[in-house]
């Protein structure tokens, strides 16, 4: 008898129905609706202390309407900035910290935010010291290193005794380091090519924007055998000179450019 009564319903209402049923059945419920804050923010770092950082990112989401305007929405949005750096979401991590530091200028977690942002694009592009044995990493992407040290360089001047300055420090020694490594890279890579000129001024880059770093000698090296091949004999004299003073017992005076072929971070 039903299957009867349905049969003379027209098709137009029947294929009304199933849409309008299946809508129904998809209805996303939030399950925090009834929720503190305190209790999303406590199941938010529940999931992040178990590494489930998508899970997370939602929960955080919803506290920062929940709660805005107080400390806690702002703990939200750094702890988002984490959840997405820890899952490999960088660029939404970045975004996150720069609305945070335009946002909360005077925040006590100002230090915090530089800091993160340093470490976002610090592990992007370059690594940490326990990678370097591995590969070459001045030769990487060079634009996440200048803005990883630039956060850095900001949390140092503004809050020079953060517990986060110390490492931040460091960390900035080491991208210099990376930079300067990078230019003598792509000189010493010229000079191999026949290609003086070029390789003289790459290695006159890392020799006037980077100070007391390991590649110095390597860029003074490099210039000393450029000039030589170019029979250019004042300049090489003049680099000779200079590489003399400051690092005497170079290879370079003593046994010429392939002396030092590994770069400055093998040699640690």
């Amino acid at each position: 008898m039903l299957r009867a009564k349905l049969s003379c319903v027209p098709a137009w209402m029947l294929f009304g129905l199933a849409a309008l049923l299946h809508g129904c059945s998809t209805t996303t419920v939030d399950n925090t609706a009834g929720w503190s804050p305190n209790k999303i923010y406590s199941e938010a770092k529940d999931e992040m202390d178990s590494g489930a950082y998508s899970k997370a990112i939602p929960l955080l989401e919803k506290l920062e309407g929940r709660a805005a305007g107080t400390p806690l929405a702002q703990q939200a949005q750094l702890d988002k900035a984490y959840a997405y750096y820890k899952n490999n979401e960088k660029a939404q991590a970045i975004t996150t910290l720069e609305r945070f530091i335009k946002l909360h200028p005077a925040s006590p977690a100002l230090d915090y935010a530089l800091y993160l942002k340093g470490i976002v694009n610090f592990n992007e592009n370059l690594g940490f010291l326990s990678s370097i044995t591995q590969q070459d990493l001045s030769e990487r992407d060079q634009k996440a290193a200048k803005e990883s040290f630039e956060a850095f360089r900001d949390l140092v001047n503004r809050f020079p005794d953060s517990k986060y300055t110390p490492d931040a420090r460091q960390r900035m020694t080491y991208i210099l380091n990376s930079l300067a490594e990078y230019e003598v890279h792509v000189a010493r890579y010229y000079f191999s090519r026949g290609a003086y000129v070029a390789a003289i001024n790459r290695a006159q880059v890392a020799l006037t924007e980077y100070r007391n770093v390991p590649a110095v000698e390597d860029a003074l090296g490099i210039l000393l055998n450029s000039y030589n091949a170019l029979g250019m004999d004042q300049l090489r004299d003049d680099a000779r000179r200079v590489l003399e003073k400051n690092y005497p017992q170079s290879v370079y005076l003593t046994q010429g450019f392939k002396a030092r072929s590994q770069p400055w971070w093998k040699l640690w």
